[in-house]
């Protein structure tokens, strides 16, 4: 299972999610720091999820940094974007 499938299955498990959009942008920091090769290093979370709009930002990206668990240590950079 590749990384964006992983990071889909984390999410999915966790949140009631109205609308899930995992893009992998790793292709647009080729050769950056941060980017060891394998063309699963950087990520964008697009997510609207039942309960968020009670949440502040910082935590819903909390929320969000938990349900991917261990996955955080083999992601370099992750763009939130959740309401």
């Amino acid at each position: 299972m590749n990384m964006e499938a992983k990071i889909r299955a984390a999410l999915t498990e966790a949140f009631e999610a109205k609308t899930l959009e995992v893009i992998n942008e790793s292709h647009q920091h080729s050769g950056h720091a941060g980017d060891d090769g394998s063309g699963e290093s950087h990520f964008r979370v697009r997510m609207t999820a039942h309960g968020f709009d009670k949440l502040s930002r910082v935590a819903r990206h909390r929320a969000v940094h938990a349900a991917l668990g261990p996955l955080n240590d083999q992601i370099h950079a992750l763009a939130l974007e959740l309401s």
